[in-house]
């Protein structure tokens, strides 16, 4: 085992701003990374046990005990449940003897919860050992368990042809589908991978670069919708030995997976957008923030960057541009939502707990290892190569005056036809709903941009996908009125933020658990008018938290509360308006039972 480690921190030349790597490659290696291990990591990257320990307990993913050696993450997202999750769970526990969050007797699997995985076009979805199970049933998961009992390697396991395009690639051996279901500029395939980088950038200087990125107006596609040219000008502009490019493939936002598609099916468009980026601020590395539940792709994606040496596309005077060196690495998390957050996405990418930074200085002043650094999003970056190839007054004419060119939207819920769209900034909620084959009669909500986003009702379906109206991230989940609104889709999005706060922030860290009892209270219907208010006064708190997160974490109920406010007044007791049923013997139940005494409650 020491001899493995051993060989890990050497591949990272005992960097310690490598210690995310370490960490899981060790875990990837050893199902568990125990303290003896932990140890030994921080004597040779010469750091100390606490920096090691406190980075591996931030992150889903890390693990100081043993996960089984078949390691099974089933995704508890919305969506998972309204496709069936519960019987699958159901199964899984009853099947190997164990309830989730567990590992069998024998060690031999291990069955664990874990937050929307990047599948919400193909639910219910699970990890085992990194690999994706898609679509699953009770039925499969006595076939994958069956399998599992015969010792069979978990890429033997799938009993479906492998998925669409890319997936069926060697180094891939998906069952992941695509699921494109319209295409525009960035998703076709009329592309041919390098042009920019030989035919256009030896023609422009950087700042013509980032005139023609002015010109189109685009704006950031991961929801804060800043201008792009005008973050490439200011990081340009910032004093700095060198400078970083930084991809944002954390899609962690419950209901995304458009960026999961574009790493799989246009990867060399999104390595050519770092490229020109690279060449119009002056950096010299790129990085690619991979969220965890994508590490089927690592070795696909390595290849492809390998290759884009091997044709100077990427190294030392890309292009045939004396000067501009260039390169790409990937860097994978380990399972933190709030990684999506553009300032902790870098701290993980030291090596440190992935917490949001006080700002300013902003990361184009000062980011990455305390230089200028861009962070772009995915598709942002691949909309970019088009810009420069096209102009950037052709990408304008696209969408509307304020959002200019495409949008990916990745769509799921109750729809016929989940999957990802790509579509001009202003169209309609409605005009979705008919792409996706949605029965607008019986539709009662759509949620829009995800978790973070809002909650809207059918008398808001004709408002506009649109920075001045609507903006989003890229998630539309359906919803029709067999659900239950507020247990099925409100309160499973608070809880996903609960768990997914750093704790920084003393409100986000509090604020959504209170107001996740508080509502469950309603839910039981032991609420009255006033715990209403209390969550709309207790929302408002949450805006003085240090990042988007915390900012955002009411809004599953302050959403929902705004424009589903009879589904709460349905719930209270209308004769009462004091009600706490405060239960004396559990709350001290556990006090009483660590001090070995018996409660006097009269």
């Amino acid at each position: 085992m020491a001899t493995n480690v051993q060989d890990i921190i050497t591949k990272y030349n005992k960097d310690k701003t490598r210690l995310m790597d370490v960490l899981i490659d060790v875990q990837s290696e050893h199902g568990y990374i125990p303290k003896d291990i932990t140890k030994e990591i921080a004597r040779e990257l010469d750091i100390s046990h606490v920096d090691v320990e406190q980075t591996m307990s931030f992150y889903h993913f890390f693990s100081e005990t043993p996960t089984g050696k078949y390691a099974i993450f089933l995704n508890d997202s919305a969506v998972a449940n309204m496709m069936g999750r519960q019987k699958v769970k159901e199964t899984f526990e009853r099947e190997t003897g164990i309830k989730f969050g567990n590992v069998t007797p024998d060690g031999a699997i291990g069955l664990f919860d874990t937050s929307c995985i990047g599948m919400n076009d193909q639910e219910p979805a699970a990890l085992i050992n990194g690999r994706v199970f898609t679509n699953l049933t009770p039925f499969r998961v006595k076939e994958i368990l069956r399998d599992i009992k015969d010792g069979k390697a978990v890429e033997e396991m799938y009993s479906a042809a492998f998925g669409d395009g890319e997936n069926r690639n060697e180094l891939i051996k998906s069952v992941v589908q695509n699921n494109i279901r319209k295409k525009g500029p960035i998703l076709s395939e009329d592309y041919t991978p390098g042009i920019v980088i030989w035919k256009k950038l030896p023609e422009m200087t950087p700042e013509q670069v980032i005139d023609e990125v002015k010109k189109s107006n685009i704006r950031g596609r991961g929801g804060a919708g800043f201008p792009t040219g005008l973050k490439w000008e200011f990081c340009r502009k910032a004093a700095g030995e060198k400078k970083y490019i930084f991809c944002n493939a954390d899609e962690g936002e419950p209901g995304t997976f458009k960026d999961r598609v574009i790493l799989t099916e246009r990867p060399k468009l999104l390595f050519e957008g770092m490229v020109i980026a690279g060449y119009a601020v002056g950096a010299t590395e790129g990085i690619v923030y991979v969220r965890h539940e994508y590490t089927y792709l690592k070795n696909y994606l390595e290849n492809l960057l390998q290759g884009a040496r091997d044709r100077n596309l990427l190294g030392k005077n890309i292009g045939g541009i004396e000067g501009f060196d260039f390169d790409i690495r990937l860097q994978f998390g380990a399972g933190a939502y709030v990684c999506g957050e553009e300032s902790a996405l870098i701290e993980s990418s030291e090596g440190k707990r992935g917490e949001p930074r006080d700002r300013p200085p902003f990361p184009v002043e000062k980011g990455y290892l305390g230089m200028p650094t861009v962070v772009n999003n995915v598709e942002t970056l691949c909309s970019v190569v088009k810009v420069l190839l096209n102009g950037g007054e052709w990408y304008a004419k696209f969408g509307t005056k304020d959002s200019s060119g495409t949008k990916l939207m990745s769509i799921s819920g109750d729809c016929k036809y989940p999957g990802v769209y790509e579509v001009e900034w202003g169209f309609s909620v409605k005009d979705i709903l008919e792409m996706a084959g949605a029965d607008e009669d019986r539709v009662q909500a759509v949620q829009v941009g995800g978790p973070s986003g809002s909650l809207i009702g059918p008398d808001e379906f004709s408002r506009t996908l649109c920075f001045a109206d609507l903006a989003t991230g890229g998630s539309l989940i359906i919803i029709d009125n067999s659900r239950d609104l507020l247990t099925d889709i409100v309160l499973n999005f608070t809880e996903f933020f609960v768990e997914e706060s750093c704790g920084s922030c003393s409100t986000c860290r509090n604020i959504p658990n209170m107001m996740k009892l508080k509502l469950e209270k309603i839910l039981d219907a032991r609420g009255i008018a006033q715990d209403i208010t209390d969550l709309e006064e207790w929302g408002k708190v949450l805006k003085v938290s240090r990042c988007g997160l915390g900012q955002t974490a009411g809004n599953p109920i302050l959403t929902s509360i705004k424009n589903f406010r009879h589904l709460y007044e349905e719930k209270i007791q209308k004769d009462k308006d004091y009600d706490t049923e405060f239960d004396m013997a559990a709350a001290v139940k556990a006090s009483c039972e660590a001090a070995g005494r018996i409660p006097n409650l009269n």
